[in-house]
């Protein structure tokens, strides 16, 4: 399992860690989450906010995903791979704040750079099956006050600090945090990242 909500951050491999053959290294991220998670995706529909290359979405597939809808902003991004795959259902041009799931969704991953939690959540609960949960890659550098970052880096000492404070945004919109994990790869100019397992 991953640790608990009081439990100490792991600390997560470099971001030099050679990947696996995922189409992205997102798909280690997720891996690592599933895993410490326990949480079996075998015949679930899912959907995957903020796809671009892929990464979540070629996991959810290795996984046994039934379907996974890859809602990306951008146009033309997803793998070759993925967008000739039967299972996928492209969503692309489509703002995940704003997408409307044609079906619930039992599964739900997260990997949307500049959005905050208390926003992207907001849709994940339209879309949330009952019973499903959410699989989110908390990204605490978009989540900390701007005068924290020095270059884009949120500092050490800030990271404790603004996890709470995004805790308390995801709690008060009335879900559960279930499980931490530290990513096993750090993200965009060496953040730390986390994975967090919700559910309402």
């Amino acid at each position: 399992m991953g640790r608990g909500v009081d439990g100490l951050i792991q600390t997560p491999m470099t971001r030099n860690r050679e990947s696996s053959d995922f189409v992205s290294r997102g798909g280690d991220k997720l891996a690592a989450a599933l895993a410490a998670f326990e949480i079996s995706v075998k015949g679930r529909v899912c959907a995957d906010f903020g796809s671009h290359t892929g990464g979540f979405v070629d996991c959810l597939l290795r996984n046994g995903a039934a379907r996974a809808y890859a809602v990306e902003p951008g146009v033309g991004v997803l793998h070759d791979r993925l967008r000739g795959d039967e299972r996928v259902v492209v969503c692309e041009g489509e703002n995940a704040l704003s997408w409307t799931a044609p079906e619930p969704c039992d599964v739900i991953s997260i990997d949307a750079g500049w959005t905050p939690q208390r926003l992207i959540l907001v849709a994940a609960q339209r879309a949330l099956a009952p019973g499903g949960c959410v699989i989110s890659l908390i990204k605490p550098h978009y989540e900390a006050d701007k005068r924290w970052l020095r270059r884009g880096v949120l500092p050490p000492e800030r990271l404790e600090e603004t996890l709470a404070l995004t805790r308390e945004d995801v709690t008060d919109l009335g879900w559960r945090i279930v499980d931490e994990c530290a990513s096993p790869l750090l993200g965009h100019s060496g953040n730390t990242e986390m994975l967090w397992l919700l559910r309402r």
